[in-house]
């Protein structure tokens, strides 16, 4: 999500998701992004990109806990026909602190949708290991910041590969955020790590040339706003 600031110019996320979520406006601003992901996605669906990639949306805990979050969930999914397999929903582990057994439900009703669900940041948080086995989660997303460090070795080689097989033995995928170096990603591959994603791949890119990177492989350099960091 970016922001097209009449005075500032371009904001990143940093420059505002904080205090969208403080005031609450982080719900319309969520169901809108939750909308155009649907709606996107429709679109790659008909302009017949092999396999069209799945979209990722963050939902933050003011989402999950707005007692109509389901119905609003279900109007999106007829409103604009997508499929739900469609989507990956990222929530991070403080999620889970704010109210374990409301979250619990929502988590699985999201499942029972055919949603796929991935805890971010993974690592980061301070809440029970517990919950990986409590709640229906398919995906962890390792912290960039555990990433950034792999090809020096030391704790955060150890960390990454913790966090590895932690998810293969529950069946779970594991995801390196903020690849950005061949180094990083040949580490990675040594650990065993099947998915990653950074800079190292692609920038950020407008919907149309997303496609031409699913179908080539590859994209143009694109310019980057001088805070933005790689995708984790």
């Amino acid at each position: 999500v970016r922001w097209q600031h009449p005075e500032h110019g371009l904001l990143l996320p940093a420059s505002f998701i904080g205090l969208a979520e403080e005031t609450g406006l982080i719900v319309p601003l969520g169901l809108w992004v939750m909308r155009t992901a649907m709606l996107q996605y429709q679109e790659w669906r008909k302009l017949d990109v092999e396999h069209a990639p799945t979209i990722s949306v963050n939902l933050s805990s003011r989402q999950i806990l707005q007692p109509d979050f389901m119905d609003r969930i279900d109007v999106l999914l007829q409103e604009t026909g997508a499929s739900p397999r469609g989507l990956e929903l990222e929530i991070t582990e403080s999620v889970f602190m704010e109210n374990a057994d409301h979250v619990s439900q929502m988590l699985a009703q999201l499942q029972k949708r055919d949603f796929r669900l991935c805890i971010d940041d993974f690592g980061t948080g301070y809440s029970s290991l517990s919950y990986l086995q409590r709640f229906p989660i398919d995906r962890l997303k390792i912290d960039r910041s555990f990433v950034s460090g792999v090809a020096a070795g030391g704790g955060d080689l150890e960390l990454v590969n913790t966090i590895v097989a932690l998810a293969r033995n529950l069946s779970m995928d594991a995801v390196a955020e903020g690849v950005e170096t061949m180094e990083q990603l040949e580490r990675l591959r040594d650990l065993g790590a099947r998915y990653a994603q950074g800079f190292l791949f692609s920038r950020a890119v407008e919907s149309q040339r997303a496609v031409a990177f699913v179908r080539s492989g590859q994209v143009e350099p694109v310019p980057v706003a001088a805070d933005e960091t790689s995708p984790g």
